[in-house]
Parts: C-alpha cells; structure tokens; sequence
C-alpha cells in the first residue's frame, strides 16, 4: 500500500460508506498467510502465567471485539506478544488516528529545525486574506484541537459527518483543501473539537515547508524523504507505510501502516523522551513532554495525544483512556475502533492493541481488560 492514493469522488449512500469504513478496518499488509503467534515470557515483575490469564480475554473474550495483534513491552522488552490467526509480526495494520500522534512527531522535528513555530498563525494559504479570522489559528491549537474551525467529526447520518465526506467522498481528491475550507464556529483557542481535519491541515503545512510545488508526486517524495530520514529510519520503524491522497498530501490523520512490534517502538519512542532503540535523541525531549502537557481546553488531551486524566464540561472532553484506574502519567495513542498504544512512564510499561472493537459496548469491556493487563505491574 505505500504510497496509495485516495481518490474516490462520491460513494452516494451511507450504506456504502459503512461498508468502506468496514473494509479499511480490515487493510492489513501481509508477507503471508503466518501461523498464529503466541509468545508470553513475562519477567521478574509479572510471570508468564499472570500475563497470560490477563491477555487471554482480549482475544477470547468476543464482548470486547476482536484482537489481532497484542504486544507488552516492559523496562524496553517484548514479555508478551500474540496474534490472531491470519496475522503476525510482519501484519502491516491501519493505524486509524494513532496516525496523529506519529504527525505530531513529525510536526515537532519541524519545530526543532525551525520550519515551523507553535504560537505564530499557522502558515496556510487558504487564510492569508486581509481580515481572515481564521488567519490567528496557531500550531499549538491545531495541535491541541482547538482551532475553533467548523469540522464535525462524527454524525448521523455517517454520510454527513465532516470526517467521513474529507476522506471518502467529496473531500477525498485534496483533504487539506476541504479542511482548510472550513469557517470557524468558535474563536481560535477557545472549544475542544475533536478533529481529523486539523491533522490533514498539519499534514499539508509540513508538505509545503518542504516544496513549493503543487505536483502530487513532488509533495508525496518530499514528504516521504522526510519521514524516511527523520523518523522511519533514525527510529527503526522500518514498517512504516504511509497513504497519500490525490493531491499528495500525507492522510497522516487516519491512513499510516505499521507492524505491531514498530507500534510498539513508537510507543517506547515516546516513553523514552525522544530516544530511539540505541539511545539516540530522534525527537526532543522538550517536544515529547509538550506533548503530554494538558490542552487548556481539555486536560485528557495534550497535543495529538490522549492523556490519562478526566476531562471537562461534556462527554466530548472525556478521556478516551482509563483515568482513576491506571496511574495518572498514562498517556496513549487511540485510533478508531479500538487501536490503542498504551505508555505508562511510572511502570516502564508500553502495551499495544489492535483490532476492531466496534460498538461502544465492545470497547468498554475492552478498555476493561487493558486495565486489568496494565495493573499487573506495579508503579
């Protein structure tokens, strides 16, 4: 899939965009048809069979949905991995929205060489008209998801939800552009909104820091040279795939592909500051800790990333995590359907989920389970 291009124009009914939204939950890039793979050698804190009895559940259990990958990575090794049958090591799956933490990262190595600052308006054509008010958006908003631009990420019916119309449909030739379009319902800074628009707006900034040109295939192999150089290789995420659309701008808000053991080490990217599998600063410190910084507008969310803590005012703002039941430095990358990457400072610990758990039923048994997973180990 790398370097595939979205270009489907209308699709028409909903139930046909159910039954593409269904199908790309099941994109997975195989080397072949592997055996299943279950490998549980816990350590000094957790014994193979505590383990094994928690991991279990989430791939026998079918209220919480199916599992088809699962990694426990504890104190910078793999104590547990599992994966159902058809899938393995070498199983590229769909990213979904942890795509936003892996832009954010990128956004960041920008900020470090300067390209881009987090408090001047964001550098976006579309916005440069005299009097513009959406000419005082900022990185850090967009990053935060409070840019305040009329983008509505889910609604009935699906056809109409902003996200879906970006995506599949109308928006599908140039993403950004449809973003970019959008007026504003609130002042800059002052809502959450939860948005994949904003990640394409990203998305698109970085592209033209790095060219002038509007040729597709000239935004695409810019941007793939930077995340190649920068991220992919530096970090040893060697699986990493990503999705272009039509006008070649990376869809890193929904469409990137990784393995889950590469899931993993962006996770322990993140655990560790910044620092790669060798100890090499890939990322700043100082970007990874601003990441995990409490939103203004939303303290279970910092910059593309979720955090484990309550949030504020509706059920928009609540955390997509477990706050009040694993320690508040829990912080994580959640994607559509039940992809989670789970990193918990205090207790060394990074676990990854993927699979499809697509009720709100099935994912609440499931983030039960992950709960009880993650306090088997001690903080």
């Amino acid at each position: 899939m790398k370097g595939q291009r979205i270009s489907i124009k209308h699709l028409g009914a909903a139930a046909c965009l159910l039954g593409l939204l269904a199908l790309a939950g099941t994109w997975a890039v195989r080397a072949a048809d592997p055996q299943p793979v279950a490998h549980v050698t816990g350590d000094s804190e957790v014994d193979a069979a505590s383990l094994a009895a928690a991991i279990d559940p989430l791939f026998e259990d079918d209220t919480m949905g199916t599992t088809r990958a699962l990694i426990v990575m504890h104190d910078g090794e793999i104590v547990a991995e599992r994966y159902a049958p058809g899938f393995g090591p070498d199983t590229k799956l769909l990213s979904w929205s942890i795509g936003k933490s892996v832009t954010a990262v990128l956004i960041g190595l920008m900020v470090a060489d300067g390209r881009l600052a987090l408090d001047s308006p964001a550098p976006v054509p579309a916005w440069s008209q005299p009097g513009d008010p959406r000419g005082r958006i900022t990185l850090r908003q967009l990053l935060a998801m409070s840019s305040g631009l009329d983008h509505v990420e889910d609604a009935q019916p699906l056809a109409s939800a902003d996200t879906v119309r970006m995506l599949f449909t109308d928006g599908a030739q140039d993403m950004s552009a449809f973003a970019e379009a959008k007026p504003l319902a609130h002042r800059p800074g002052a809502v959450f909104s939860y948005s994949t628009g904003s990640t394409l707006i990203l998305a698109d900034m970085m592209t033209r820091m790095l060219t002038n040109s509007a040729d597709p295939d000239v935004r695409r192999r810019a941007m793939q040279m930077f995340v190649d150089g920068r991220l992919k290789g530096p970090a040893r995420l060697n699986s990493l795939t990503v999705e272009y659309d039509a006008a070649g701008t990376m869809i890193g808000g929904s469409f990137l592909h990784m393995t889950a053991r590469d899931y993993a080490r962006f996770g322990e990217l993140l655990r560790n500051h910044g620092r790669g599998v060798a100890g090499h600063q890939i990322v700043p410190e100082k970007w990874i800790d601003y990441m995990r910084e409490p939103s203004p507008r939303n303290p279970a969310y910092g910059a593309h990333l979720w955090l484990n803590r309550d949030g504020e005012a509706s059920d928009s703002q609540d955390s997509a995590l477990m706050p009040g039941r694993a320690p508040r430095s829990l912080f994580g990358c959640v994607g559509h359907d039940g992809q989670y990457i789970l990193v918990s400072p205090a207790q060394h610990l990074t676990v990854v989920r993927l699979g499809m758990s697509s009720t709100q039923e099935e994912r609440r048994a499931l983030k039960d389970g992950l709960v009880k997973l993650v306090a088997l180990y001690p903080r």
